[in-house]
């Protein structure tokens, strides 16, 4: 009789414990007959009208970068790559935000220059904001298909009469359009399952319409729009799941050597990019900041975003060891794994909406930070499991039999070798978790104890209100705590080659 390692109970019943969410909407969803309604439908296409734009335009800006970042010689090379991706570690309701606040007759660049500017807002406002802060998914998996190519392909190309242009668009693209495609459809998951541009653009799409009908009470039909979105995520997963991007091994690798001319063409070509995303943001929080200073902000708002995002990452790295080290252990241990990815591919809106009820049927968990706690793990647990995975089979599994050789009980061999062994992959995921806690915005807002404000909710706060100009300091905290997300996104980067890391397997 096969023994199960001693991992694999408790890792069950915490894999078991994530398919909560999913089982508690079908549960609520049965109380509404209104699945095509015309409501619902108009819901559907704006969402997919989103992502279908979200995708060709962060397709349209990520390759040309990725081609940019790969292969042309600039000056500050690594300067560029890391500015060009840094909109994904940015939430984008912060862009939403500030583009909303600084277009259109009144705003921001309106009052200051008296230049008429687009309103931002709607399908046109959500999708270009969607854009700048998902490209860099493109970006960065292009790119690293894009370095795995010989250039002797582009030079047989050449020589047989062939443009540069023509031989990167003939040759080179086709051979990356697995990777072009992996990073397209995580700017779609992203797209689907954010909540805050589309609430910020006024555009009903699923996540917008979610919040609305939990507002007004209608609990069952917001668990039947969420059911539906889950579909259509479960959908992008099963084809996200199916692209293999597939390396080749180099010999060596195309640099072209661009005159200075053309290095400030590119680069001013990719400014409009970085100014929509990184610099307006930050110009117009440092504007409100100089015209209203810290009114309204109190330091607790901080303090309640940092105490519930540590308490979250300290939970899920111990949830997260058993279903690891399980997942080393052979298939089943792996399947147990995978379920825990669920809460990742789960928009924040839906697992919130599903923890909504279970606090209704248990009152003591309802509108407590407990509540809200077990959000941000089953949300982001998948952050710290993969981190620890990834660690523990770095180890030598000598050294765990050669303690066991030398009479250490399994408890003694893990706690004494493997724990510390792998205690960089736990720090590193909890780092993960505490980040992405920090900027959740809509399973805190239905979650979060009453009077409970994170810096998050306090931007949606005052965005509601109208107060712009308080939203100054949460909104430079929350890019400061962006900025460290980038630092740890990058902190595996190899011999000037950046690994892309996909954030729902670490992350994504």
């Amino acid at each position: 009789m096969t023994r199960w390692p001693a991992s694999y109970p408790l890792a069950l019943l915490i894999a078991l414990f994530a398919l909560v969410p999913v089982g508690v909407l079908v549960a609520l969803a049965s109380d509404t007959a209104s699945l095509f309604d015309a409501h619902n439908l108009k819901v559907l296409g704006n969402t997919l009208a989103l992502m279908a734009l979200t995708v060709v335009g962060s397709v349209l800006i990520g390759v040309p970068l990725a081609l940019l970042t790969a292969y042309v010689h600039l000056p500050w090379r690594k300067f560029w790559l890391i500015l060009l991706a840094a909109p994904l570690a940015m939430p984008s309701y912060i862009g939403a935000f500030t583009l909303y606040a600084a277009f259109g007759p009144g705003g921001e660049i309106n009052a200051l220059t008296g230049l008429p500017t687009p309103a931002m807002y709607g399908l046109p406002g959500a999708a270009l904001v969607m854009t700048l802060y998902t490209y860099p998914f493109v970006l960065l998996t292009t790119r690293a298909s894009l370095l795995s190519l010989d250039a002797s392909l582009v030079n047989a190309a050449r020589t047989l009469g062939m443009s540069l242009p023509a031989s990167l668009w003939t040759v080179v693209l086709p051979r990356v359009v697995n990777g072009v495609a992996a990073g397209a459809l995580l700017a779609a998951l992203y797209t689907l399952s954010d909540f805050g541009t589309p609430a910020i653009m006024r555009l009903d799409t699923f996540t917008r319409v979610i919040y609305v009908e939990y507002n007004a009470f209608g609990l069952s039909q917001a668990a039947m729009l969420s059911l539906q979105l889950l579909v259509i995520v479960a959908l992008v997963l099963i084809l996200e799941s199916r692209v293999k991007v597939t390396p080749e091994r180099p010999g060596r690798k195309l640099t072209l050597w661009p005159s200075r001319w053309q290095s400030a063409v590119m680069l001013l070509a990719s400014a409009p990019v970085v100014l929509l995303s990184i610099v307006l943001p930050l110009a117009i929080f440092t504007l409100w900041l100089v015209r209203e200073g810290s009114a309204g902000f109190e330091f607790s708002y901080a303090w309640n975003s940092t105490y519930a995002s540590l308490l979250a990452a300290l939970v899920a790295v111990i949830v997260a060891i058993p279903v690891a080290h399980a997942a080393q252990a052979g298939r089943a241990g792996r399947l147990m794994e995978r379920v825990t990815y669920l809460g990742f591919g789960v928009p924040g809106i839906v697992m919130g909406t599903a923890l909504v009820y279970v606090g209704l049927q248990l009152p003591f968990l309802y509108q407590t930070l407990g509540l809200l706690i077990i959000a941000y793990v089953l949300r982001f647990l998948s952050l710290a499991v993969g981190s620890i995975r990834s660690s523990a089979e770095s180890l030598d599994p000598s050294l765990v039999k050669a303690a066991r050789l030398l009479g250490a009980s399994p408890k003694e061999a893990f706690t004494r070798i493997t724990l510390p062994l792998t205690m960089r992959g736990m720090i590193a995921g909890a780092a993960l978790v505490f980040l992405e806690a920090m900027r959740e915005l809509p399973a805190t807002l239905l979650l979060g104890p009453t009077g409970f404000e994170t810096l998050a909710t306090y931007l949606w706060r005052v965005y509601e209100a109208g107060y712009f100009g308080r939203a100054a300091i949460p909104g430079l905290l929350l890019v400061l705590m962006s900025g460290l997300g980038l630092a740890l996104m990058f902190s595996g980067e190899r011999r000037g080659d950046i690994d892309v890391i996909d954030k729902r397997d670490s992350e994504c």
